[in-house]
């Protein structure tokens, strides 16, 4: 089930960030007093009472600027608004109601979504009757809160999870590979999807952006049941946005968060780009299985050594997917395109595997004494036993003596263990150290 969508959306330099750090725990935003200096919208996951949803920083709106970088965040927030289940507008108590707060507000009536209105920089008992010139902007009541802080962030999810959607979205049965296909505009995805399926049923055009939402399309091949989830373009109501594969990455996130599988789709023809790390990040950072595809190798001018040199370049720029197979096929001739079914089968299978806790255990076990723990300050790490908790991704927790023990260099390596042991091809593999208690 996809997550709901917070966005936080508000003009430049009213702490959008900063709560956007709060929400999710870490510190993804680059948090600066600065107009301005968030230039891409960012995502997190965000928990609240037992209820996860995802988090959207946008960059700030100004809607009379002229500069290239105001225009783009306005871009920004807009996508972000329409993608959003619940929006929380933020203004700044200190500066009051801007005539910038009441653009925003006009932009977010028109969007016709729940609006939550925070204001921050309420550090201190005083700025609370600040708060109240904000029920003019229409939003009801108005929630102070404090980034620098921490306060009022509870009483505002409260009210944020009070307005996530039902969740009625159909689900399919456990024997149904969902697959997703991402990647930047212009990359192949509804081609592939036609090829897979052996019939046009996504429109297909040279120009970035041509597919207006997510289409779910179930279909069975030999036995085993799929749905492929072909990703959004980013045309929205006939406006193709500049620099669209800056904006490809929201939808490329819901449909992620649905899929069991993620096809990578790479242009085989124009080579990787920034963009395509971004977007194979979050599948990663998901815990989805992960096959890269490299598309339209039927014109890239080859010789014997070309494709292994092309895998090094993945290999290369995803250091952080090394368990993810590459395949090289074209969408318009169908070549190797038989290949790709039965890996994603594959991964699918591996993604859900789950390993027997004495069997896992001789593996770690065989692993230490080749290779011991080095000491620190005179202490070394002792692993007292090992249990996967979950699939997809495998999840396995490490019961030790000290968890700062663990240095992550032989986490690495108890993990490339495991992998030779065990496979695991084509999925992340969850690997988390807990001190063992007293009655365990």
């Amino acid at each position: 089930m996809a997550r709901p969508i917070v966005a936080i959306v508000g003009r430049p330099n009213v702490g959008k960030s900063t709560i956007f750090n709060r929400i999710i725990g870490d510190r993804l935003a680059i948090v600066e007093d600065m107009p301005g200096v968030t230039r891409d919208r960012l995502y997190g996951v965000g928990e609240w009472l037992d209820k996860e949803f995802s988090v959207i920083d946008t960059g700030g709106i100004e809607i009379d600027g002229e500069n290239e970088i105001l225009k783009s965040v306005r871009v920004q927030a807009e996508l972000a608004i329409e993608e959003a289940d619940v929006i929380i507008f933020m203004v700044d108590a200190k500066a009051g109601v801007t005539p910038n707060d009441s653009e925003v507000a006009e932009l977010l009536f028109r969007a016709k979504k729940p609006v939550i209105l925070a204001v921050n920089k309420v550090d201190n008992i005083k700025r609370q009757d600040d708060i109240y010139e904000f029920y003019s902007l229409g939003f009801g009541t108005p929630y102070g809160i404090s980034g620098s802080h921490g306060t009022g962030i509870g009483d505002l999810l409260d009210e944020v999870i009070q307005n996530f959607p039902d969740t009625t979205e159909e689900e399919y049965g456990e024997e149904v590979i969902r697959v997703a296909l991402i990647g930047r505009p212009n990359v192949g995805k509804s081609s592939l999807t036609n090829a897979i399926l052996g019939e046009d049923r996504v429109i297909v055009s040279d120009v970035a952006g041509t597919t207006r939402d997510s289409i779910d399309t179930p279909f069975e091949r030999e036995g085993q049941k799929y749905v492929i989830i072909d990703t959004a373009g980013m045309r929205k109501r006939g406006k193709v946005y500049e620099n669209t594969e800056k904006y490809s990455v929201m939808r490329a996130m819901k449909a992620i968060e649905r899929a069991d599988v993620v096809l990578v789709l790479i242009n085989g023809e124009e080579g990787i780009i920034e963009q395509d790390k971004h977007v194979a990040g979050y599948a990663h950072e998901a815990g989805k299985a992960a096959i890269f595809v490299v598309n339209k190798w039927d014109v890239v001018e080859k010789d014997d050594k070309t494709m292994q040199q092309f895998s090094q370049k993945i290999r290369d720029h995803f250091l952080f997917m090394t368990y993810a197979p590459i395949i090289f096929l074209s969408a318009k001739t169908k070549q190797r395109l038989h290949k790709l079914l039965p890996v994603v089968i594959q991964v699918a299978e591996q993604h859900a595997l789950r390993i027997a806790t004495h069997v896992l255990n001789d593996v770690i076990s065989d692993a230490v004494a080749i290779n011991p723990p080095p000491t620190d300050k005179g202490r070394r790490l002792r692993i007292n036993y090992a249990t996967q908790v979950s699939v997809k991704p495998p999840t396995i927790v490490l019961f030790v003596n000290d968890p700062e023990l663990m240095h992550f260099s032989y986490e690495r390596y108890l993990e490339n263990k495991i992998r030779a042991a065990f496979g695991f091809e084509g999925t992340p593999l969850r690997l988390f150290t807990r001190k063992k208690s007293d009655d365990e």
